[in-house]
């Protein structure tokens, strides 16, 4: 079984955290998740949910607690055994801390092993519009290696409702790491 490490921020747009949780238990990933305490709270704000509602019946899933830096996704010789690491949403905050090797929790450290490592990190950015900092960080985590999507559905798809929205953006999550899915209909141009 291959591992995943899912990090889940406080960022406005957790329900594509949740739903790359779902499909990656579906398609038999062991994933070790990172939940931040902001995440929690936009959970319940955004959807009326609680973590442990959401994790109800998903079994393989290994959770880490925020802010356990003795956790084996801090250390390299054990991350570099994953096919990657999302974070997903991720905020500006995390990003700023990730792009600039500023470790305040275990989100942010696994975030700067996994680019150590090359690893490869993907970052789901939920902010709109973006600054001139959030830009830089941006290129910053992209020269060193990792990949920074956007939440930006397409429409080429014909997407019917606030679901097909996010499975495609969850799609091209998964698509960045060559995962094989069918969440949406690819472009036939």
């Amino acid at each position: 079984m291959q591992k995943i490490a899912l990090c889940i921020t406080g960022a406005s747009g957790v329900i594509y955290g949740i739903k790359l949780l779902q499909v990656l238990e579906e398609l038999d990933f062991s994933v070790d998740l990172v939940i931040s305490r902001n995440a929690k709270v936009v959970l319940k704000e955004e959807h009326s949910l609680t973590f442990e509602e959401v994790l109800k019946g998903l079994k393989n899933v290994r959770i880490h607690e925020e802010n356990d830096f003795t956790s084996p996704l801090a250390s390299g010789s054990r991350l570099v055994h994953y096919r990657g690491v999302y974070v997903v949403p991720c905020s500006t905050n995390t990003l700023s801390c990730i792009a600039n090797g500023i470790n305040k929790n275990l989100i942010h450290r696994v975030g700067e092993v996994a680019l150590k490592e090359r690893v490869p990190l993907v970052l789901l950015v939920r902010e709109a519009p973006y600054n001139e900092i959030h830009l830089e960080n941006m290129l910053k985590i992209t020269r060193m290696g990792g990949v920074v999507v956007p939440a930006s559905p397409a429409f080429y798809h014909k997407p019917q409702s606030i679901d097909d929205m996010i499975n495609f953006v969850v799609g091209k999550l998964l698509d960045v790491l060559r995962i094989e899915h069918n969440l949406y209909k690819r472009w036939r141009g």
